[in-house]
C-alpha cells in the first residue's frame, strides 16, 4: 500500500511506483536518452553540476553561462523528444484535470553527485506542481525554506517514491545531498534517475 506524508507542504508518496512500473519507467528513459543524449551543463558562473541531464517535452530545463532557462531545443539542435506515456499517466493520476506538462527534466545521478538547495522558479505560473520522480539509488532529499537560510529537514528517497511539490512547497528550496550509488540494482550501472515534470508557460 502506497503511504503519503507530507512534509513542510511537499507530498511524498512512499513506493508509489512498483518494480514492474519502474522497469517501465526505466525502459522509456532509454528511449528519451537514446534520442536527446544526457549532457554535462555548467552554471552560469561557468561551474560543471555534477548531474548529467536531458529532457522531453515541448521544452526543456537549460543551464550555461547566459544563465537558468527552458529551450526548445537539446544542445544537438533537435526537438526534445515528446514526454513518455507512461510519465503522462502519473501527472494525470496526481494533477487530475489539468495541464499536461511541458517539460519533462531527466538528471542522471552517479557516485558523488548531488543537487545544491535550489528553487523551481523558471516557470510562468506557480500554481501547477513539479511532480518528481525517484528511480535507482537511495537520494538524502533536503527541504529548506523559501526563502534561505533557516533549518531544514531531511528525508531519504528510494527508487518508486513520487515527491508532488505544489502549493505552500512549490517555491520552497530543496536539493540532494547524496545518493547511495549501489543500493538499488534497478540500474545496472548503479546511481539514480531522477525526472520531474512541470508545466513551463
Amino acid at each position: 500500500m502506497v503511504k503519503m506524508r507530507t512534509i513542510r507542504g511537499f507530498e511524498i508518496h512512499d513506493g508509489r511506483l512498483s518494480r514492474t512500473e519502474q522497469e517501465r519507467w526505466i525502459s522509456a528513459l532509454r528511449e528519451v536518452i537514446s534520442k536527446a543524449p544526457l549532457y554535462a551543463p555548467v552554471t552560469r558562473w561557468g561551474k560543471p553540476m555534477s548531474v548529467r541531464m536531458t529532457s522531453a517535452g515541448a521544452f526543456g530545463w537549460y543551464t550555461d553561462r547566459r544563465g537558468y532557462r527552458y529551450e526548445p531545443r537539446h544542445p544537438d539542435g533537435q526537438p526534445w523528444p515528446p514526454i513518455p506515456q507512461v510519465a503522462l499517466e502519473l501527472w494525470e493520476a496526481l494533477v487530475p484535470g489539468g495541464r499536461h506538462p511541458e517539460c519533462c527534466l531527466i538528471n542522471h545521478y552517479r557516485e558523488g553527485a548531488r543537487m545544491g538547495l535550489h528553487q523551481d522558479r523558471d516557470e510562468a505560473d506557480f500554481s501547477w506542481p513539479v511532480v518528481s520522480v525517484s528511480l535507482g539509488a537511495p537520494a538524502l532529499f533536503r527541504i529548506g525554506n523559501v526563502e534561505r537560510g533557516g533549518p531544514t529537514e531531511s528525508v531519504w528517497l528510494n527508487s518508486g517514491d513520487v515527491v508532488v511539490m505544489g502549493g505552500e512547497a512549490r517555491l520552497r528550496h530543496h536539493g540532494i545531498d547524496r545518493i547511495k550509488p549501489d543500493a538499488s540494482d534497478l540500474l545496472p550501472e548503479g546511481g539514480r534517475f531522477n525526472v520531474t515534470m512541470r508545466v513551463v508557460t
